[in-house]
Formats: C-alpha cells, sequence, structure tokens
C-alpha cells in the first residue's frame, strides 16, 4: 500500500505549485513510510526527480517547485518489493523517458521485462512498479500494455517525449481520485487527500473517483482523452490491506502543513 497524488494546470493557473504539492502530500501522508518522493515538469519537458528515505515528514518542508511547472507527481512509499534502500527502487521511478508513480504491486514484472527484452533502468533495481513504466514507454501508452499487468495498480506518469500530457490509470483494487476546477486538475489516492487540497488552497474542487480500467490522458489541467482497457483478473490478495500505514507521520505532516499553509496565507 503506497499513496500517489500530483497535478496538471494550465499556464494560466494561479495556484501555488510549492503550497498545492505539500498539501497533497500531506494528505497522503499517512500511507507510507518506507521512502518518499516527487517530480515536477515545466515548459521545457524535462522531469525534475527529488526522493529520499523515510516518511512525508523528511521531505514537506523541503519541496520547491517553481511557479512555470504544469505537472508534478508526489509519492510515499509503504514497499513491498525492492528495497528502499536502493534509491532507484523509490518513487518516482523513471525508466527511459518515462516517470512515474504507482499505488499497488505487480506480480508478472520479472516475465514481461524479459518478454520485450527490456533492461532495468538501473542494474540493482528490483522494483515491480518499473514494468509499468516500461511497457509504457515500450508501447507508447497503447492501452494493450496495461492489459498485460497482472496485479493491483494505480499509477500516473510522464514522458519526456510528450512534455504536455499527464497520464493516470486505474486498474484493479486501488483506488484513484480526481479533482477539478477550471484550471487545475488534481489527483490522489484518496478523497480526503483532495479535500485538504481543497481548504489549502480555499477552491471549490469537483471529486469523483476513477473506475477501473481506465487510462485518461490530461492537458493542461484538463481531461482531453479517456480509454479504456481489460486489466488481467487473474491477481488476488490474500487479506485486508489497512489504508492507513503511518499514523504518525500523517499527524506530524498535517500539524506542520497547517503552520505552512498559515504563513503562506499570512
Amino acid at each position: 500500500m503506497c499513496g500517489i497524488a500530483g497535478y496538471s494546470v494550465s499556464p494560466d493557473s494561479p495556484v501555488e505549485r510549492t503550497l498545492a504539492a505539500q498539501a497533497l502530500l500531506a494528505g497522503i501522508a499517512e500511507r507510507g513510510a518506507d521512502a518518499v518522493g516527487y517530480a515536477w515538469r515545466g515548459q521545457d519537458g524535462a522531469v525534475d526527480v527529488t526522493k529520499l528515505r523515510g516518511g512525508a515528514s523528511a521531505l514537506l518542508e523541503e519541496i520547491v517547485i517553481p511557479p512555470s511547472a504544469q505537472q508534478a507527481l508526489i509519492h510515499v512509499r509503504d514497499y513491498t518489493k525492492g528495497h528502499p534502500a536502493i534509491a532507484a527502487n523509490n518513487h518516482p521511478i523513471r525508466h527511459g523517458a518515462v516517470v512515474g508513480v504507482h499505488n499497488g504491486v505487480i506480480e508478472n514484472d520479472d516475465a514481461l521485462l524479459a518478454r520485450y527484452g527490456i533492461d532495468r533502468e538501473e542494474p540493482q533495481m528490483t522494483v515491480d512498479s518499473e514494468a509499468i513504466f516500461a511497457l509504457v514507454e515500450h508501447h507508447r501508452h497503447d492501452t494493450r500494455a496495461l492489459t498485460q499487468l497482472r496485479g493491483a495498480m494505480a499509477a500516473a506518469w510522464m514522458d519526456e517525449r510528450d512534455p504536455a500530457t499527464l497520464y493516470l490509470a486505474r486498474g484493479r483494487l486501488r483506488p484513484l481520485w480526481v479533482a477539478r476546477t477550471r484550471h487545475e486538475l488534481y489527483f490522489a489516492s484518496t478523497r480526503r487527500a483532495l479535500r485538504i487540497v481543497e481548504a489549502a488552497l480555499q477552491t471549490r474542487l469537483r471529486l469523483h473517483q476513477v473506475r477501473e480500467g481506465r487510462l485518461l490522458c490530461v492537458d493542461a489541467g484538463e481531461i482531453v482523452r479517456q480509454r479504456r482497457f481489460r486489466p488481467d483478473r487473474r491477481y488476488r490478495e490474500e487479506g485486508y490491506l489497512p489504508p492507513v500505514r503511518a499514523p504518525r507521520e500523517a499527524v506530524s505532516c498535517l500539524e506542520r502543513f497547517a503552520t505552512l499553509a498559515s504563513a503562506a496565507a499570512a
């Protein structure tokens, strides 16, 4: 169980990019404490990635996203495969031109990489999530890539070959919420995280949950294309996964974010 979040905004958006990212991070802090990271992209299309070991509190006050940024990805990790001591295993994950975040488990990652003769981005990497971003890079975001993944998935990614688009995908067994305004689109693993954004930015959001088997293409805060795909339904999870994995991180980050938000409003 991990937490993902992020946004796509139009060039006309007045939103303070760093504050929005901090609000999202505080909102998903409860979902993991093994590693934390974020990525952003400006008008030149290049993606800047920062990640650290530890929970959200390790990064909350260090986030800096410039006003020119139009897209951001945020992640907190509760790891299953790919030890967080190896930085490349932590999210956001880069594979070639694609940088992405994932909540869930991919159980056929090694088999898929072998089928297509795809090498790991870095030799020490073992994280299962890399298979998502390797396949969407290889297939140029064709939904047939997503049908080959067996496991649980909600994911988001950016492709440096396509500087305009943020991709959001929901497979099986993991939540993905989207919230929209006139100039912005936010996403997160939980509805609660988006309510924190709504309160912090003093805006009104239109929320909905993305259905399973959907790929959304987002440009400048607008969903410009939506595609369906059929997730592999052979994967079964054993037992109940509690959504709150790091309660102390949640309390700490929300308290600290309240101070940051107050200072920004002053």
